[in-house]
């Protein structure tokens, strides 16, 4: 909760320093905003990663006629839209995935399928690009998402008691950190994201041997500042820096941009999408 607060405190703070409207935030990202369905849709991020990147993904239209149905298993189950994992499910056999089904109330948001990713381990890549203000370089961190199970493919997240954060960033040179960036600078023109990427390494990451398992482009918390491996000292200084170059790049949207209603449309998407998972569950 502490990073939480620090870091829009410092964008606030940033934002005042630059005259620039906090409440902008919202519309980093807008032209990514999917306005008939209210949210930043998953399946719209996806067309976004190139083939080599992108695993197979489609709605579940359940076992309606001619509905698509997973070639194999595991799958991962989750919400259209939602952060934190919330919703996520790994699906391990035709029989897991028809009491999902069962269990799932009329009205709500639509599930999707994903099929499993092959890589052995998981990496976050937070990313802010250069603003156009001042020609500022970019910001970028990579953390490892590690977890303390023995599952293979564990659904990860904060809520997740078993996961844990390492970061990559002292593993990497500075021409392999630009590579990087440079590979997921094509993936969208975002003003901030956080890609969840699947590889077998992190030599396997930089030779673009891996799958984009989502891309959070609303709210992306930085995952390296929950690492337990770096200096309380250094956070901030990443907070510092970081929220001063996404005020810059908020400053640098252009007035011709349409204005969106985001935050509202997303607190309600999020209510119904906790009110579903209530009902799941109880």
């Amino acid at each position: 909760m502490l990073t939480r607060i620090s870091l829009v405190l410092s964008y606030i703070l940033w934002c005042c320093r630059f005259l620039v409207a906090p409440w902008k935030y919202f519309q980093l990202n807008a032209n990514y905003f999917n306005q008939d369905l209210h949210i930043f849709s998953k399946l719209d991020m996806d067309l976004l990663i190139p083939e080599q990147w992108r695993l197979s993904q489609f709605v579940d239209q359940g076992e309606d006629t001619g509905a698509k149905q997973p070639e194999s298993y595991p799958v991962f189950l989750k919400p259209e839209w939602g952060q934190n994992s919330q919703g996520v499910c790994r699906i391990d056999s035709q029989e897991a995935l028809q009491q999902h089904r069962a269990n799932r109330p009329n009205v709500g948001p639509r599930y999707l399928i994903q099929a499993a990713a092959k890589g052995k381990r998981e990496f976050e890549i937070f990313f802010i690009p250069g603003a156009t203000t001042d020609h500022s370089s970019a910001i970028i961190s990579v953390t490892e998402t590690c977890n303390h199970s023995d599952d293979e493919m564990p659904v990860n997240g904060i809520y997740n008691c078993d996961t844990y954060y390492q970061s990559c960033m002292s593993q990497l040179s500075a021409k392999q950190i630009a590579k990087l960036e440079s590979l997921f600078s094509k993936i969208g023109s975002f003003r901030i994201a956080r890609f969840c990427a699947r590889a077998d390494s992190l030599e396997a990451l930089l030779n673009e041997q891996f799958s984009i398992v989502e891309i959070n482009v609303y709210v992306p918390m930085p995952l390296i500042l929950l690492t337990q491996d770096i200096p309380v000292s250094c956070k901030f200084k990443f907070i510092f820096a970081s929220m001063k170059q996404l005020a810059l790049v908020t400053k640098g949207i252009p007035a011709s941009q349409p204005v969106k209603s985001i935050f509202f449309q997303k607190l309600q998407s999020a209510r119904l999408l906790k009110s579903k998972l209530k009902n799941e569950l109880s």
